[in-house]
């Protein structure tokens, strides 16, 4: 079956209630309390996004995190009470693409959803139509892949790390603002700057010769970056 969202967390009522708000605005939505849970309900389920609290009763979160992104390139939002910025940025660095703090507002949390199942549409629909990709002589945006050719070189991206890059490539040469990307990656512009930070290092880590020097992806101090090609 084909489910718009799936909710790993031990907290049976707060993933059921949150499961039930979901479903009252057409967003199909099922619920499990653990990671093994969640590793079988995706081998039998077909799921566009993952809300994943980080303690689990058989596990952690951050591992259910990495053993996903070896297979899935689907949207995990995690959900947690857990406060501090070390957990925020272990959370973005190792895939993850959002990061909410509990108690959470259930219509915040819809509205980051929608914003990443709309996103997770418009790639399947240029997926399905076959939609000619971006191009340079130095660079090639798949959307169909969510890969990105550099020099004859092919770099698979996660699903933030793409719609990131492409926005940028969309403004390519010319500087995109902070609150700019906010708007067009994540849908607003109520995120930190260590969340653009963290994701900014990992396109770098993938796609530059050199991370600490730059040759695509440019800081511009104090307003936000350029890609240059």
């Amino acid at each position: 079956m084909h489910y718009n969202c799936l909710i790993v967390d031990d907290e049976i009522e707060l993933a059921k209630m949150t499961a039930e708000y979901f479903q009252m605005f057409d967003v199909k939505t099922e619920y499990v309390d653990s990671a093994s849970s969640c590793y079988d309900f995706l081998d039998k389920n077909d799921v566009d996004l993952i809300l994943l609290d980080i303690n689990l009763g058989d596990g952690s979160g951050f591992d259910v995190c990495k053993k996903v992104r070896e297979h899935y390139q689907l949207p995990i939002i995690f959900i947690s009470a857990r406060q501090s910025d070390d957990d925020v940025l272990i959370a973005l660095s190792i895939g993850g693409d959002d990061y909410v703090k509990k108690p959470y507002s259930l219509s915040v949390l819809l509205a980051k959803v929608k914003v990443n199942l709309k996103r997770v549409e418009q790639l399947k629909k240029v997926s399905e139509t076959s939609e000619e990709a971006p191009k340079s002589d130095d660079m090639i945006l798949d959307s169909t892949t969510m890969s990105v050719t550099i020099r004859g070189k092919r770099v698979t991206l996660k699903a933030k790390e793409f719609a990131l890059l492409n926005a940028l490539y969309v403004h390519k040469n010319t500087i995109v603002t902070k609150n700019q990307l906010f708007d067009e990656v994540w849908g607003d512009s109520f995120y930190s700057d260590g969340t653009l930070n963290v994701h900014i290092r990992k396109l770098r880590e993938k796609l530059e010769e050199d991370p600490n020097n730059p040759e695509f992806i440019k800081t511009i101090w104090g307003t936000g970056y350029i890609l240059e090609i």
